[in-house]
């Protein structure tokens, strides 16, 4: 997407992009020409998009988007303004939300999106936009961890780490929808927290060793990586499954997995209409519900990079376009 300062303000939008790598600095609010939906694309006037990881991961290093410039943001809530030729999903006023493609459907950092229907659901009315906008990206992560990929069942155990962030805490709220044990690691101080959202068990990493303390799990989410993988492995029963949402990493994961006579799978996120219409009917019974630690006006991007950045933040970073 182009940064020229010279475009019109008429069939424009703001939106937050970059033209180097580093540092939350380099986020620049700049104006862009309006997109127009194609066939099969809805275009959603963007009320509320989350922030995640994979946003400062991306500004950062480029990651999976190569140089920039670009718009970064996948999670989306907000109206539908128009309706490409072909969509019979959607209509002009439709409260909806989705995750963009991921990762090339990059570009919610901005007052307007254009994507494929099929990524967006209508919005639960159950909650606002911040909700809504904050959940797409870990809430189908999570869910494709747990459900599609490990098929998760009532009375099986499983180990989510990081279980206060923004995967974590939607995670161990599916976990719980689905009648599973639930054992989380995170800090001392963010127990009770984790015990509000129903984790059974809550684990000090930095005081306990989670791979001697646990054991019998059926499934880990792994949400960290490394190390923390192939340790996960130690903690399965025969058979059990370990899910890293690192896509990618050292075969020692596999190896390990194999001589332990357990499973190893690492996944990435991917857009689903299937995925957020469970989620909606999740959120619309009142089983899952994102925490929001803060949110930030459209202008104020580089200052949720910053703190995210951190890794203190429970829950979720939301960006607001109003």
């Amino acid at each position: 997407m182009s940064t020229v300062s010279t475009v019109s303000t008429e069939n424009t939008m703001r939106a937050i992009s970059q033209d180097v790598l580093g540092g939350p600095e380099v986020l620049k609010k700049v104006r862009l020409p309006r997109p127009e939906p194609r066939a099969n694309e809805v275009l959603v006037r963007v009320r509320a998009a989350g922030v995640n990881p994979t946003d400062w991961k991306h500004r950062a290093t480029g990651g999976f988007l190569g140089e920039p410039p670009f718009v970064l943001g996948w999670d989306v809530s907000g109206v539908v303004e128009a309706v490409g030729v072909g969509v019979a999903r959607f209509r002009p006023g439709d409260e909806v939300f989705g995750m963009l493609s991921y990762p090339y459907g990059h570009g919610s950092h901005a007052e307007y999106v254009t994507a494929p229907a099929r990524v967006f659901a209508h919005k639960p009315a159950a909650v606002d936009h911040v909700q809504a906008g904050a959940l797409p990206l870990v809430s189908l992560t999570a869910w494709q961890a747990l459900v599609e990929t490990a098929d998760l069942r009532p009375g099986q155990r499983v180990l989510i780490h990081a279980a206060a962030g923004g995967v974590g805490h939607v995670a161990t709220q599916i976990a719980k929808a689905r009648g599973a044990y639930v054992i989380g690691t995170a800090s001392a101080g963010k127990h009770d927290f984790l015990r509000g959202i129903g984790v059974d068990e809550a684990i000090d990493y930095r005081a306990t060793d989670f791979a001697e303390a646990v054991k019998d799990v059926d499934v880990v989410l792994d949400t960290i990586g490394g190390d923390t993988s192939v340790r996960s492995l130690r903690v399965l029963r025969p058979g059990g499954l370990v899910v890293s949402i690192l896509p990618v990493g050292s075969n020692e994961f596999y190896e390990e997995a194999e001589r332990l006579g357990v499973r190893a799978l690492r996944m990435l996120v991917d857009s689903s209409h299937g995925g957020m219409r469970a989620i909606a009917e999740l959120v619309e019974s009142g089983r899952l519900r994102a925490t929001v630690a803060e949110t930030f006006p459209l202008a104020d991007a580089a200052r949720a990079h910053a703190l995210g950045e951190t890794g203190r933040t429970t829950g979720k970073l939301v960006l607001l376009m109003d």
